[in-house]
This record gives C-alpha cells, structure tokens and sequence, in this order.
C-alpha cells in the first residue's frame, strides 16, 4: 500500500517567510510542494529552481488570465534579470490556471476559467519573451489543452447558467463574445 506524508508549514510560526519555509521543504525530498501565493521574486526564484531540480509546485497568484499570470512572474524581477526569468519559466512552467468567481442567474457565484497548458509554441512565446501573443492563441484555442476564459463564459451562458450581461462583462473580448453568442 502506497502511503503518504503531508507536511505543513504556517509562516510566522513554524517559519519565518515563504522562502524559508521552501527551502527547508526542498531538504525534506518532496515530489509535490504547494505554495500559498507567491508574493515575492524571491519565493518565485527558489519555487523556480525547484521545478527545475524536479519537484511538482503548485502556487497562486492574484493575477486574471493565464498571459497575465506570465507577465506578472516575469515583471517582479528586476529588470536586468527579466530574460533569463522568461527563459527559466519557460522550460518549468506547465500550466496555468486562471479562475474568477462571477454572479449565476440564481444570485450565487459560480466559477469561469482559463486553461492553458504549455505546449512546445507557447513555451517559445514565454522564452522570447512574447507574452501579449499568448493572448491570441488562448483566444482562438478550439478547447482542448487550452480553454479562454470567454469560451468559459459562453459555455456558461449557453447552459443557462449566467446571463448575457455576465459574460459579457467579464469578458476579455467582449464584441468577439456577443458574436459567439
């Protein structure tokens, strides 16, 4: 029988920082670390390097869409550092998922979504540092590997789900949106 270890390290108690507390998990040999937020380029860098050595990171960012995600890790390191930041993420980073919460017809909030699994083009895209075309591939993505967050939104809308108004609002092209729909 396979068994598992889980681990949990509360900042400010068991630990002082985020990167403090990574770098004692890195001595421990997990396959799998998840991280709260990444907050900092630091806690990025060290979460980086361990993607590389092997480990699976899960982590959040408060960012809206996967382009943006991207954009954001790249532009928290000082600028002399920015390439070699696209280049390094570029060969660890395997998906990014992108959710916000939007109002339902019924008055709760339901969750949208973006998917974007790095395929060999897009791992390019973030080497070269040519973020803003991600957007474009999202948004003509056929489903798949890669959802848009207003392929999300329609699919939402067409089950009755959210109303017209939703979708559009919250959506990253709203005239492409309301043609769609």
């Amino acid at each position: 029988m396979d068994q598992s270890i889980i681990s949990q390290r509360e900042i400010n108690v068991d630990t002082e920082s985020y990167v403090t507390a990574l770098r004692a998990s890195l001595r421990q040999s997990p396959d799998v670390i998840l991280l709260g937020e990444m907050r900092d380029y630091e806690t990025m860098q060290v979460a980086m390097t361990a993607a590389e050595t092997g480990h699976l990171i899960f982590s959040t960012l408060h960012t809206i869409g996967a382009a943006s995600t991207i954009d954001r890790i790249i532009d928290v390191f000082p600028p002399n550092q920015q390439h070699q930041i696209a280049v390094q993420l570029s060969m660890v980073l395997q998906a990014v998922i992108s959710q916000q919460l939007v109002p339902s017809i019924d008055e709760k909030m339901i969750p949208v979504f973006e998917i974007m699994t790095v395929t060999p083009a897009i791992r390019n895209m973030i080497r070269d540092n040519k973020i803003p075309q991600l957007e474009g591939i999202i948004s003509s993505s056929a489903g798949g590997e890669i959802i848009s967050m207003d392929s999300s939104l329609l699919t939402l809308y067409k089950e009755g789900q959210i109303t017209a108004e939703t979708a559009l609002a919250y959506a990253t092209n709203p005239e492409m949106l309301k043609r769609k729909m």
